[in-house]
């Protein structure tokens, strides 16, 4: 079955930097696009990132563009999310997700496979 297994969170400081992994089995990777969502306390999972299947298109959030970058390696079935200047309001679950969409989608529901999710807390 399909697997989404994030790595790489931790507790950082205001300014810091982490670079989020999500890696794919149980699917063709290259067939699927993938996001990052996340959801703080409290408040409804959000849209951080998404990437085409061949990796060439990207979108990203408000709140995150010009300090996140999400990419991915098809031959490693691998999903990144690069978070640079972190801010005390980046701290949530991070989570990734796959979606059969041939385009680029920002809204949660397309996404029928997602990941345990990984804590990513930002102290300031």
């Amino acid at each position: 079955q399909v697997q989404l297994v994030e790595s790489g969170g931790g507790l950082v400081q205001t300014g810091d930097s982490l670079r989020l992994s999500c890696a794919a089995s149980g699917l063709t990777f290259s067939q699927f696009g993938m996001g990052w969502f996340r959801q703080a306390p409290g408040k409804e999972r959000e849209f951080v990132g998404a990437i085409s299947r061949n990796g060439v298109s990207t979108s990203h959030s408000d709140s995150v563009k010009g300090r996140f970058t999400i990419s991915r390696d098809n031959a490693k079935n691998t999903v990144y999310l690069q978070m640079n200047s972190l801010k005390p309001e980046d701290t949530a679950v991070y989570y990734c997700a796959a979606t059969w969409a041939s385009t680029i989608t920002s809204s949660k529901y397309n996404y029928p496979y997602w990941g345990q999710g990984t804590q990513v807390t930002v102290s300031s």
